[in-house]
């Protein structure tokens, strides 16, 4: 599948062999450690390093829930009225689609995919850069997209990228779309990053942002036994990123955090069951608010 493809989800492994995520997650590490394949984004790969990127098709179904879930809270960080830059990903995608419903937003992309969820919102009005088109990602790249960034000043650009990690900070497979994104941050009083779990700790060839540029990551949880992603949030909030999670789980379960604005205060330490301590600041409400709530609007319902 992975030859056929280029790229599978776990997911789509575990239907299509009928069995659990954690047999397949357990055989795919072992599949990679005899040189067959590369585990990346919530599934496997070609092998090929740093330089192999997958193509729009096969990231759209990787890790789809979690790109969800960080949609819902990121959308919550933009104001009405506010201008923004949005980034090429299919994480920006998912984004843009909730930013539709913001009144009298400006936004700024290099994106087709972006502009194409924004098309037909009414109140938001889309700014598109020059360049040459990347079919890859439905981007514009090149020295006519970063020309057309010079002199542009926005309260924040969200981007997403291949891998993330706290040394390095945000990274990308191709050369022209990181001189891109380097350019939607020098447009940006903030910088604010969009990556699940699968992408903390990866890290691939051309380097988009660097970790002290990075003003806030919002992610998912990541699961119990991913030591790897858990590590790398701590190291990320050591050096002064403010993290936000994301309340749904890669099952799709959890309180979906549409509508609700996360906290925007620094982050603070707190213990991961079955992890290693990590400085994450949850966007869910307390489990009793959130009873509370549906009490409430379930009375307002009968009434």
């Amino acid at each position: 599948m992975v030859r056929a493809n280029g790229a599978v989800s776990l997911r789509e492994l575990a239907r299509v062999v009928q069995t659990s995520e954690v047999t397949v997650r357990r055989d795919v590490r072992a599949l990679e450690a005899e040189g067959l394949l590369d585990r990346r984004h919530g599934g496997a790969v070609l092998p090929g390093g740093f330089t192999r990127e997958s193509g729009f098709p096969q990231k759209s179904h990787l890790a789809t829930a979690e790109k969800t879930a960080i949609a819902d809270v990121a959308a919550g960080l933009v104001e009405e009225g506010e201008a923004v830059v949005v980034g090429a990903g299919t994480t920006t995608q998912e984004l843009a689609r909730r930013l539709a419903r913001v009144p009298g937003l400006t936004v700024v992309t290099n994106s087709l995919l972006v502009a194409q969820a924004l098309a037909h919102a009414n109140r938001v009005e889309v700014v598109m850069t020059g360049g040459t088109l990347r079919g890859s990602n439905y981007a514009l790249v090149g020295s006519g997209a970063e020309q057309s960034l010079q002199g542009l000043r926005v309260s924040r650009a969200f981007l997403s990228g291949s891998g993330l990690t706290a040394e390095r900070g945000l990274s990308t497979s191709n050369m022209l779309s990181a001189s891109v994104d380097r350019a939607l941050v020098q447009a940006a009083a903030e910088v604010v990053v969009l990556a699940d779990h699968t992408k903390l700790g990866t890290d691939t060839m051309f380097q988009t942002v660097p970790t002290d540029v990075i003003t806030r990551l919002v992610t998912d949880e990541p699961p119990p036994h991913d030591d790897r992603a858990g590590t790398e949030l701590q190291a990320l909030a050591d050096q002064g990123v403010q993290i936000t999670v994301a309340g749904a789980s890669a099952s799709g379960g959890g309180e979906g955090m549409a509508g609700r604005r996360p906290r925007r205060e620094s982050p603070l330490p707190v213990q991961r069951r079955g992890g290693p301590t990590a400085q994450l600041r949850s966007a869910a409400p307390p489990l009793h608010e959130q009873q509370a709530e549906r009490a409430r609007v379930a009375e307002m319902r009968r009434r």
